[in-house]
């Protein structure tokens, strides 16, 4: 996370107003939406953008400061100071990616393309072939724990025409 990504993910009232609260220990939104007064909406798409930016966890115990990846902020801002800015296609992966899986899809078309260029990329070899039931199980290790599913995933990789499917057999066809 950079600095800028930081300011951003805290640039908006109402997120600063769910991170303080989940900061005195609420872990949920409805507990949010309790301390806060926000409506139950406005709570529950600043959890999910302050998450997406990595601010906060979800730890299945409930919501929670990722306090991890503060301190990888702060280490990082310390190293350097004057950090340049991101790669915007390493943005939309730290985004859209946790720990090398899947945690939604993107709806924003250009960033969608570059998530499935990366999977598609890191999954599929050139020139090889491979049974829909291989490609499934490819698809839905980049899928576990997110909200995506393999199904879509396989569906936007051969609509964006990085995949091509015959007779049950796919191939890589994209970049």
């Amino acid at each position: 996370m950079t600095a800028h990504a930081l300011a951003g993910a805290l640039a908006d009232e109402r997120r600063r107003t769910v991170f303080a609260a989940i900061v005195l220990g609420a872990r949920d939104v409805p507990t949010v939406v309790a301390r806060t007064g926000l409506p139950a909406r406005d709570a529950a798409v600043a959890v999910r953008r302050l998450t997406d930016a990595g601010l906060l966890a979800d730890d299945g115990d409930g919501l929670r400061v990722d306090a991890e990846r503060l301190r990888e902020f702060a280490r990082a801002g310390a190293a350097s100071p004057a950090a340049p800015a991101a790669n915007p296609r390493e943005t939309i992966l730290r985004t859209f990616l946790r720990d090398g899986a899947l945690t939604r899809l993107p709806a924003q078309r250009g960033r969608r393309r570059v998530l499935l260029e990366h999977i598609t990329e890191r999954t599929f070899e050139p020139g090889r072939r491979y049974p829909e039931r291989e490609v499934d199980d490819a698809l839905r290790r980049w899928c576990e724990g997110g909200e995506a599913d393999h199904v879509t995933l396989r569906r936007y990789l051969i609509d964006d025409m990085l995949l091509t499917r015959e007779h049950g057999v796919y191939w890589r066809t994209g970049p």
